[in-house]
């Protein structure tokens, strides 16, 4: 290699290099307040980690061969599911998920259970592609035989076929709620589903442990790891009760985990999983093995509100699935919150993925992350959180029981409710939806719209949800008034003043509905007033500095209650003045970190918003 001799005198950075410009931009703020970030597994990840040295490369898809384009197959109308088939493995995808309505992963469509393979899979050369079967409500066994029929009267030769069938009764349980029988009898008849198949000579993996309708229902990244752990240890076991080589029995299982929109967690659990599944293995005595990994973008992440996000949102993840060596992928179309997505939405799907593989060549690094140390440090910690869980679960009887007795589901809960507050005070922020909303912007196309909700069976049911859901329905309530309601800022002072927590309040109130212009300023007082009664809206929040605050704040805010305002609230929080302020009338204050949605409700609430 050529010397580069204008960098031959430089010295090594180390950290403490690192940590000496850091202290000049924090000025005193506590390090581990500002840079070290807190998940909710209870990880404490520091934003300059130690390289690893040396580190291990955690195999995941064979050195430089790409990862499999699933496209998802859900239309009810076999006909329309067969030319959307068709157009999928012609635009670029190299295998089918074919979603069946009693999925899980279908949200409000799919195929409908016992439909006709002939129809949908006309002219499709099963042998060339891999086929990913997705069904759910413990109808399994049914959609995949029905496949092993079609397959074989097709006549291909079921040892040339990459399938994964997808049996997950554990999974069904968790959307579900209930079961159909006992789980030593389902686990038995799900041993048996899989010899069938094994005999007629398809080759699996016949299992799948799906961590999807664990992260729908709010689960934590440890959480839907140390879930598909113990989802997978149950089938192994059940296939060992069968009489099935332990060996035998682990080649038979896949797994599936969700990429989300961080980057470096999705990064983390995708290594994270198969390093669990080869401590599983040693402890059962067999050697380590590949595992088999699918990735699906989270519906969770989705928004109906301006949903062109939803393309960045899955290019982080697909990006993320991929330098975490998933083996097949299917990038949920950017509509798919919205309803049946079109020919256009599902183009942009494949493109997402054809793009990082083809003009990115993101698949031909085996193990990009490995020594990396906010990737080593991400992944051996939730690593060791999944496996204390899984182990957590065994010791509570199995993950039949832990769904059985509701406990897994509290534990889902809870961290959901701390997500959820995130997103209310918008620690979590969700661009698009509760930062920087757009009011006015036409919804893409769908072929058909999503039903409104997801209705659970059973109490015990993990219902799947999506993190901006409350956001929007603020949003709808405002689009369906008969007047749409609006906020008066009363900005005081010179532009330089108010221009910064205006753009906040504009921000803030929207994302409710809430319409908020922001004016040029006004002359005077009266001026103000008077531009407020012209505005029709009962309510104001005044915006501009901490110093104008001092000087007209309460003046402005009682002139302002005198001329109608139901309610006035200040951007800011001004702690000096809240007496004197809440004394003059001002009802409350919006500041990062309050409660947007307790704030935005009661907003509407004041507008006569039912």
């Amino acid at each position: 290699m050529t010397a580069l001799p204008f960098a031959t005198n430089l010295a090594p950075v180390t950290r403490e290099d690192w940590l000496k410009l850091v202290e000049g931009v924090l000025k005193g703020a506590p390090y581990d307040k500002r840079l070290v970030t807190r998940t909710y597994e209870g990880l404490a990840l520091d934003a300059l980690p130690e390289r690893k040295p040396d580190a291990p490369i955690v195999a995941g898809r064979p050195a430089g061969a790409p990862w499999v384009i699933s496209a998802r197959v859900d239309q009810s109308d076999l006909a329309a599911a067969h030319a959307q088939a068709l157009e999928d493995l012609d635009g670029g995808a190299s295998g089918l998920a074919l979603v069946y309505a009693s999925a899980p992963s279908a949200y409000g469509f799919g195929l409908p259970d016992g439909a006709d393979l002939k129809v949908v899979l006309k002219d499709v050369l099963l042998d060339l592609i891999e086929t990913r079967i997705e069904s759910g409500a413990f109808q399994g066994r049914g959609d995949d035989l029905a496949f092993a029929d079609h397959a074989e009267a097709v006549g291909f030769d079921p040892k040339g076929l990459a399938v994964s069938f997808g049996l997950n009764p554990l999974g069904d349980f968790a959307a579900a709620g209930t079961l159909p029988m006992a789980w030593p009898l389902l686990a038995k008849r799900f041993a048996e589903t899989s010899a069938i198949l094994a005999a007629r000579g398809f080759a699996g993996p016949f299992a799948r442990a799906d961590g999807g309708v664990f992260h729908a229902a709010g689960a934590s990244d440890a959480q839907e790891l140390g879930a598909v752990l113990a989802t997978a240890v149950a089938y192994l076991k059940a296939y060992g009760e069968a009489g099935i080589a332990l060996s035998e029995a682990a080649a038979r299982i896949e797994v599936a985990l969700v990429a989300d929109l961080n980057q470096t967690a999705t990064i983390a659990k995708f290594r994270a999983i198969r390093l669990l599944w080869g401590a599983v293995l040693r402890e059962c005595g067999l050697p380590e093995t590949a595992l088999k990994v699918h990735a699906t973008t989270a519906w969770r992440s989705l928004t109906r509100r301006d949903p062109y996000v939803n393309l960045l949102r899955n290019t982080v993840a697909a990006f993320a699935a991929g330098v975490g060596g998933a083996d097949s992928l299917t990038v949920l179309p950017f509509t798919q919150a919205l309803g049946l997505p079109d020919a256009f939405a599902r183009r942009l799907a494949r493109n997402t993925q054809v793009m990082l593989l083809e003009e990115s060549n993101v698949h031909r690094v085996a193990d990009p992350g490995a020594g990396a140390g906010a990737v080593e440090a991400h992944t051996d910690g939730l690593a060791e959180k999944a496996w204390d869980l899984f182990r957590t679960i065994e010791k509570r009887g199995g993950m039949a029981d832990v769904l059985e007795d509701r406990w897994f589901k509290a534990e889902i809960t809870e961290v959901k409710a701390r997500r959820d507050k995130d997103v209310a005070t918008r620690k979590a922020p969700i661009t698009g939806t509760s930062e920087f909303p757009i009011l006015v912007q036409q919804a893409p196309e769908v072929l058909a719209p999503l039903p409104a909700t997801f209705e659970p069976v059973a109490d015990g049911a993990l219902t799947p949800h999506r993190t901006s859901e409350p956001f929007e329905a603020l949003r709808d309530k405002a689009e369906a008034a008969a007047k749409a309601p609006a906020v008066f800022l009363a900005t005081l002072g010179p532009v330089a003043a108010f221009t910064a927590r205006a753009g906040f309040a504009r921000n803030f109130f929207e994302a409710g509905g809430i319409a908020a212009p922001v004016p040029d300023g006004f002359a005077d007082r009266d001026a103000l007033v008077a531009a407020f009664s012209a505005a029709g809206t009962p309510f104001a929040c005044l915006v501009s500095s901490d110093e104008v605050y001092a000087a007209e704040g309460a003046a402005t805010a009682e002139a302002l209650k005198a001329a109608g305002a139901s309610t006035v609230w200040l951007a800011g929080k001004p702690a000096e003045l809240e007496a004197a302020l809440k004394a003059a009338g001002v009802s409350g204050f919006i500041f990062a970190g309050c409660d947007v949605l307790e704030t935005l409700t009661a907003a509407q609430a004041a507008a006569g918003l039912a």
